[in-house]
């Protein structure tokens, strides 16, 4: 069901908690009180003043009630580990300042970037919002060098830092899978240099250095436990995990269960992939149960992580969502599938549900997208993520229309220097922002489909 675009009457705040004005943000002011009234209110009997806070607590309680019962209308309590892939591969999207506002308009917490647009790094200075920034691919080369790498973090995290709170780097993307050998053997002599760069200049107890990798590094993903890796990457990949295990860095992943189910309509579960109530599976060796895909190909990387001896590495999950829109071969593709998952998955955050293979250690998940980008090249699909239209219109809701003070999630962009402007607008439940756009330039994405699982198993 596609969500409207709030246009309800506001309430006005309660005196005693007033709202920062901004100047992009368009309010009713309240007059100041004349002193013949303030001498009345001062005149009240304490029978009066008894009254009024009685009336003005019930109004408090019953608006705090109407939160509580109002989830379908985006006021979810969300946990702390969520985050939300903010994409800027169009020509239509707000700027950094306005994202920063919707942002915070909707208490999130946590951002991912693909560069270090100075743009995104100013603008989120002071918001405590957690900043992972990214080497791009064609840079890991040379951070190898490491009087290069010295450079670039003096250059794009150091002048920023702590004001902007960056928490991470992200050496590459899917570097692993984007059939570059020469790409693939520099990114850990990168990662060290990086590295080596932040323990120089004190950053290191603050800023983990990683990089995202897709599914596709995997041979095998079914079942869970018989996860494993490619074996012409073992090479490369026991020394990346010997440094994340060293830094106590995550391994982070790139998972989406909408191909699994694209590509195999009859034989994949929709509930499954969807987190919809259904029979789940069981993993035939270590007799846990899976009641959706996406736990299913966290707990695969596990498994393959422990089988090269790194059985201690975190897993996190970078990327994942589902399309609202598709061509007519993308199975699957539609608002309702998409409001499922994504709000399926927003509830699990809000349990704080690890996987069944550590179900005491909550998953960390960035949700992708903020917005449907429509300069995104590929399928229909790739330009139909977001939850939210550029305008600030609600694709479908999933509970982030309103959240309450406790919410907490993560976005990503892959916002890159200005390089062109358009006049746009996007609204804050129903509010209108000042307008902008920026230009961005293509992210990609790669994908498994699991394979035939070996007749051997390990203990995590």
């Amino acid at each position: 069901m596609q969500a409207k675009k709030g246009i309800g009457k506001r309430l006005p705040s309660p005196p005693s908690l007033p709202t920062s004005p901004s100047p992009c943000l368009f309010f009713k002011s309240l007059p100041p009180p004349s002193s013949s009234s303030l001498s009345l209110s001062l005149s009240l009997s304490p029978l009066l003043m008894a009254v009024s806070i009685l009336l003005r607590s019930r109004i408090v309680s019953m608006f705090l009630l109407f939160n509580l019962l109002s989830s379908e209308f985006g006021f979810l309590r969300l946990g702390s580990s969520l985050g939300i892939n903010y994409g800027q591969v169009a020509n239509n999207l707000p700027s950094p300042e306005q994202v920063r506002l919707l942002l915070t308009s909707l208490r999130i917490t946590k951002t991912r970037i693909y560069d270090t647009n100075p743009r995104v790094l100013t603008a989120f200075a002071n918001t405590g919002i957690d900043l992972i920034v990214t080497v791009p691919n064609e840079a890991v080369g040379v951070m190898m060098d490491p009087r290069q790498a010295l450079q670039w973090v003096m250059t794009n995290v150091q002048p920023y830092f702590p004001a902007t709170k960056i928490t991470g780097i992200s050496v590459g993307n899917e570097v692993y899978t984007s059939d570059d050998p020469t790409l693939m053997s520099n990114l850990v002599p990168a990662l060290l240099s990086i590295h080596s760069a932040l323990v120089q200049l004190g950053l290191d107890s603050y800023i983990h250095v990683s990089t995202a990798n897709s599914l596709a590094v995997l041979e095998n993903s079914y079942p869970p436990s018989m996860g494993s890796f490619k074996p012409e990457m073992a090479n490369l990949l026991v020394p990346f995990l010997q440094f994340l295990a060293a830094t106590k860095s995550p391994f982070w992943i790139n998972a989406y269960p909408y191909f699994a189910y694209k590509d195999s309509p009859a034989k994949v579960s929709l509930d499954y992939v969807l987190f919809n109530p259904n029979a789940g599976m069981v993993d035939p060796y270590t007799k846990l149960r899976y009641d959706n895909m996406l736990y299913a190909q966290v707990d695969a990387v596990i498994f393959a992580i422990a089988r090269l001896g790194y059985g201690g590495v975190d897993v996190r999950v970078s990327e994942t969502g589902w399309p609202s829109k598709g061509d007519p071969n993308e199975v699957g593709a539609t608002v309702e599938n998409a409001r499922a998952y994504n709000r399926n998955l927003l509830l699990r955050q809000i349990r704080s549900e690890g996987t069944p293979v550590r179900p005491n250690q909550r998953l960390e998940v960035y949700l992708f997208a903020l917005f449907n980008e429509d300069m995104k090249p590929g399928p229909t699909s790739e330009r139909n993520y977001g939850l939210y239209q550029p305008d600030g219109t609600m694709v479908y809701n999933v509970g982030l229309a309103a959240l309450t003070s406790s919410a907490s999630v993560s976005l990503t962009s892959s916002a890159t220097r200005e390089n062109g402007e358009t006049m746009n607008s996007i609204h804050v439940m129903g509010l209108p922002l000042c307008p902008n756009t920026t230009k961005k330039k293509k992210k990609q994405r790669q994908y498994t489909s699991g394979g035939i699982p070996p007749s051997t198993i390990l203990f995590i």
